[in-house]
C-alpha cells in the first residue's frame, strides 16, 4: 500500500497535505500509510477516504492491502494518454537499465 500511495502522489503531483485534507485524515495517518510506519489495522472508512482523495475507487486501498489486484476507474484504465505515459515510463526504465550496463562496462574496462 505504501508504494501505491507514493506512486499515486507522484502521478497526480498532489502533496500529502492536499490528500490528507481532501480525505479528512491527519497528515500523520497519511504519512504512516505512505511510508509503512506504525503498521496497524486501519478503518475501512479511512482507506476509502484516502482512495477517493487520490481519485481511486473507494475500495482501491483496501484491495491493495488484501493483496488483491486493485482496479482503477474504467475510464482511467482505457485512457490513451495514460497508456502512452505507461509506455514511455517503461521505455525510460529500459533505457536507464541499458545506460547503467554501459556505464558498468565502461568502468570495468577502465579498471
Amino acid at each position: 500500500m505504501a508504494s501505491a500511495i507514493g506512486s499515486r502522489l507522484a502521478e497526480t503531483r498532489m502533496t500529502q497535505m492536499e490528500v490528507a485534507s481532501a480525505a479528512k485524515v491527519s497528515l500523520t495517518t497519511l504519512r504512516e500509510l505512505q511510508h509503512n510506519l506504525n503498521p496497524r489495522r486501519r478503518r475501512p472508512q479511512t482507506l476509502a477516504a484516502i482512495s477517493e482523495a487520490l481519485d481511486w475507487p473507494p475500495a482501491y486501498l483496501e484491495q491493495v492491502l488484501r493483496g488483491e489486484t486493485a482496479s482503477v476507474h474504467a475510464d482511467e484504465a482505457s485512457d490513451p494518454v495514460l497508456k502512452a505515459l505507461k509506455g514511455l515510463e517503461e521505455e525510460v526504465a529500459s533505457l536507464r537499465a541499458r545506460l547503467d550496463r554501459l556505464e558498468q562496462q565502461q568502468a570495468d574496462e577502465g579498471a
